[in-house]
């Protein structure tokens, strides 16, 4: 296990100790695999080989057995770190093990998004010339958005889409600031639903870098082959 990282670049923490109930699996969903590789491998994989990327580490379910049967477990540039009980607190295990006086910016990246394409990539790693704040990749909303009346599956009304975007991973931060935002949310009680969230509350503007629509997070059983799918184009 990792006590701490000194390293220059980007660090990457993705989140790994969910157990995926909505997948309907026997194990946990970012150890469903597409080929001869997990989601979780497919994921590190996308990131680990940008030379802004210096090391990546994985945030692990305390009771987790399978993440060093992996062979990417044995690549020096990936670690792992016991994560929380809830998707914040696996992030903030991921920081607290980072060197801050040897990096400055900290991307956070869905264990289960395997089909990170490249330039996306490159797109959002492009904020760490010119902004302070970081921001997130995201994909403007296409359909007809509907509000639900609470608690129940009825339309209350049509929202308008036009401001509208899908939250989606890598987001890349200030470490520190990402860090003493996560922190504060936590204390409070806040709702974290994502990274951007908890700057959000501290009332900072993330930038919003659109991204591709394939970058999609497998939730859910039939997410799995559409994955495979998009996988599958990319290496053409």
């Amino acid at each position: 296990m990792m006590t701490t990282v000194s390293t220059t670049g980007i660090i990457a923490v993705l989140p790994a100790a969910g157990i995926g109930s909505r997948m309907q699996s026997s194990c946990p969903k970012q150890y469903l695999s597409i080929g001869s590789k997990t989601l979780l491998e497919h994921s590190i994989a996308a990131l680990i080989d940008h030379p802004a990327i210096h090391g990546v580490i994985v945030a692990l379910h305390p009771e987790d057995d399978r993440f060093q049967q992996l062979p990417i477990a044995r690549d020096p540039r990936v670690r792992s770190v016991i994560g929380g009980a809830t998707r914040a607190e696996s992030v903030l295990a991921g920081l607290s093990a980072i060197d801050t006086n040897a990096v400055s910016w900290v991307l956070v990246h869905d264990a289960a998004r395997p089909c990170l394409a490249r330039q996306d990539l490159e797109r959002l790693i492009a904020l760490t010339t010119h902004s302070t704040v970081g921001g997130l990749l995201a994909t403007p909303a296409k359909d007809t958005m509907k509000r639900a009346v609470s608690a129940e599956q009825r339309v209350q009304h049509s929202v308008e889409r036009a401001d509208l975007w899908h939250a989606l991973t890598p987001q890349l931060f200030p470490l520190s600031l990402l860090k003493q935002c996560l922190e504060q949310a936590l204390q409070r009680g806040e709702e974290i639903t994502d990274e951007s969230s908890a700057l959000e509350l501290a009332g900072y503007q993330p930038m919003l870098v659109e991204g591709r629509s394939d970058n999609l997070k497998v939730t859910r059983p039939e997410d799995l082959a559409l994955a495979t799918f998009y996988l599958s184009q990319q290496h053409q």
